[in-house]
């Protein structure tokens, strides 16, 4: 099971409404904790087996379960799509994995803000993959309408980060 199976599978479950799922396959056991707000995921757990050659599979040691808070559950549920208003903006897209950050260092300001107008070239972000940071760049003119990931979260490729008004 991969990343992308496990996001769709929280995405599932935050619509479900169900406050706990368990999850047990050959190569993982997954837990998801819903809090009562939306039936949004708090946290969520993966445990994976051990690979050891030579040991009968119900002999292997099982890793421990590391939780994994959530610090923006509704990153993790699929946006409304009513947010682009019949496709009248532009989605700026990350171009890499890593973690977004929304300003170049703590201590100065964001890059941009909702509501700034931007320029072609104009540094939006930037993205730490591998210890090095990467500026994303506007591919396009216009006003920021909507930030769409928090500051110090991990990105995946092509992951909306910005909603552009080009007009």
């Amino acid at each position: 099971m991969d990343l992308r199976d496990i996001q769709n599978l929280i995405r599932f479950v935050a619509k479900s409404g169900a406050s706990e799922v368990k999850l047990e396959m050959e190569d993982v056991k997954i837990t998801i904790k819903t809090s009562g707000e939306e039936g949004r995921p708090e946290t969520v757990y993966v445990q994976q087996p051990v690979v050891t050659q030579g040991i009968p599979q119900a002999q292997l040691p099982i890793a421990p379960v590391i939780p994994v808070p959530v610090s923006d559950p509704a990153s993790l549920v699929a946006k409304n799509q009513d947010d682009d208003e019949n496709g009248k903006y532009i989605t700026i897209k990350s171009p890499i994995i890593g973690t977004f950050y929304r300003r170049p260092a703590p201590n100065k300001p964001l890059f941009v803000e909702v509501g700034d107008n931007i320029v072609q070239g104009q540094t939006l972000c930037v993205i730490e993959a591998m210890k090095l940071f990467n500026e994303i760049e506007s591919e396009v003119s216009g006003k920021i309408v909507k930030v769409l990931v928090d500051d110090s979260s991990p990105v995946e490729y092509d992951q909306p980060l910005f909603l552009v008004d080009p007009s």
